[in-house]
């Protein structure tokens, strides 16, 4: 679009990052003895409620009769909304070398600031089951969790995203006689505050400027002095304002330790 065709697959990665925060909950049962009789990992499903909710309350594979298990969990992105109390100033880049040619660097502009929705549904067929799976997530809420993602690699771009935890409803479906099942549903809704960011250009690097001042004053176009400034390295990596001992500008990378080396030429004397 606009002349720029990309992906960074930025959507994608947020979707995969929530369903991580929740893929390690565990559910334990206990007997009348409170001895512990089973430990089980709460599986975790990218898709409506409903779909999960069907196939529990039916054949989920259609090809054989025990039910899918429960408890389970399942999430889905429900929206997007621009955020605009935490836009960045458009103008604002972000760089990094070029890998492939040290005389060019590689920047993006801020990336712009998008609230993600998103609904968890934790699905059980007992009360107590749904209590203990929730209060598993609860505490980390508070009402935000912070977590580290690495956004756009060939920039190592490293951004901390909060995930708030906007509200918490519990239903009971039961529906029919009581011969059919039941199901506890626990809906969380949270908003991930994400970024996404445009592509990726490249740009030559300026080593060596210079600049020429006139008197306009006392004598129009009268030239005074040029100032030419470029990068000093020495050999051995140290910073030089030697024109003499330094190293050929080509063979100073953009992370290297220069110093500057400042000639100033007067043509009137």
């Amino acid at each position: 679009m606009f002349g720029h065709v990309y992906y960074h697959s930025l959507i994608r990665k947020y979707v995969a990052v929530f369903g991580t925060l929740f893929n390690d909950v565990y559910l334990n049962r206990y007997d009348a003895n409170s001895m512990m009789t089973t430990s089980m990992k709460v599986p975790i499903s990218y898709g409506p409620r409903e779909k999960v909710l069907a196939r529990a309350l039916a054949d989920p594979n259609l090809n054989r009769m025990p039910s899918i298990t429960l408890p389970r969990m399942s999430f889905e992105m429900t929206s997007l909304s621009y955020a605009a109390n935490r836009k960045l100033n458009t103008l604002g880049k972000r760089v990094k070398k070029d890998t492939e040619n040290p005389n060019k660097l590689q920047y993006q502009y801020n990336p712009v600031p998008y609230d993600i929705s998103f609904t968890l549904s934790v699905i059980t067929k007992h009360a107590d089951e749904g209590a203990n799976i929730v209060e598993q997530i609860l505490p980390f809420f508070t009402p935000e969790w912070t977590t580290t993602v690495e956004i756009i690699p060939d920039m190592d771009y490293i951004v901390d995203i909060p995930v708030v935890l906007e509200r918490v409803t519990c239903s009971d479906e039961y529906e029919g006689d009581f011969v059919n099942r039941r199901a506890i549903i626990w809906t969380l809704d949270f908003t991930m505050k994400a970024y996404v960011l445009g592509p990726i250009r490249k740009q030559n690097i300026i080593k060596f400027a210079n600049t020429n001042v006139y008197n306009y004053i006392t004598s129009p176009n009268t030239h005074l002095s040029s100032v030419d400034v470029r990068p000093g390295l020495l050999s051995n990596g140290s910073p030089t304002t030697n024109s003499a001992a330094s190293i050929s500008i080509d063979l100073i990378d953009t992370d290297d330790n220069y110093g500057y080396i400042v000639t100033v030429t007067n043509p009137n004397e």
